[in-house]
């Protein structure tokens, strides 16, 4: 098969198309891959370098004002009624135990709540540096269900902050029947509170000296 000779300006066109292609290869060999990525690769990282100074800077012009509000905060925290307000363990615990009889005696509408036993335990002693000291007693009582369920609510959800731990409830059979056929229960827990330590008088005190082994409310 015989090939037909291509005219004149068909022969301009192929030329100009070889050209072209010539010469997008050619960028892409000897410009693009060489330099036009890189640099572009470059300006990316540029880009983000700009915007992580950015932050950085918004950030360090931010910093008095964060330095205020975190010492406002510890301020707060030092002075403000999620502590205990004693300042001596042993009258922390005592004040502690005659919390639960006088929140005991308040529910006392709701059924029987009796504090039968209440005594400090001994607690850790305090590590320097640290800011504050954990007070913690035990409590027995006799008690029905719906004036428990409103005793350990108001403990866990008022002010200063208490924690109770060690929690166990059972029923004793051999107690006097109620009118209502039911028992109370024995619940035995700790109730755990906190005080600075900065102001113990005695870091190692135990808080055995407040109402230790009194088994009265």
């Amino acid at each position: 098969m015989k090939l037909r000779p291509m005219k004149p300006l068909e022969s301009r066109i192929a030329a100009i198309g070889l050209l072209v292609l010539v010469l997008l290869l050619a960028y892409f060999l000897l410009l693009h891959w060489w330099f036009v990525a890189p640099l572009r690769d470059i300006d990316s990282q540029m880009d983000d370098l700009r915007n992580t100074q950015s932050r950085f800077a918004a950030a360090i012009a931010e910093k008095p004002q964060l330095q205020k509000r975190l010492a406002a905060l510890g301020h707060d925290s030092a002075d403000s009624s999620t502590f205990l307000p004693e300042n001596d363990p042993n009258a922390a615990a005592a004040g502690l135990m005659q919390r639960v009889v006088d929140d005991a005696a308040a529910h006392s509408q709701e059924g029987s709540c009796e504090v039968s036993q209440k005594m400090p335990v001994s607690n850790p002693s305090v590590t320097p540096g640290d800011p504050y000291r954990k007070v913690v007693v035990s409590i027995s009582l006799h008690c029905d269900v719906q004036p428990l369920i409103g005793l350990l609510y108001t403990l866990e959800k008022g002010n200063p902050y208490l924690f109770v731990q060690d929690f166990s409830v059972y029923r004793n059979p051999l107690l006097n029947m109620q009118k209502t056929g039911a028992a109370p229960l024995e619940v035995q827990f700790t109730l755990a509170g906190y005080v600075h330590a900065s102001a113990n008088a005695n870091p190692n005190a135990a808080g055995g000296d407040a109402s230790s082994g009194d088994d009265s409310p």
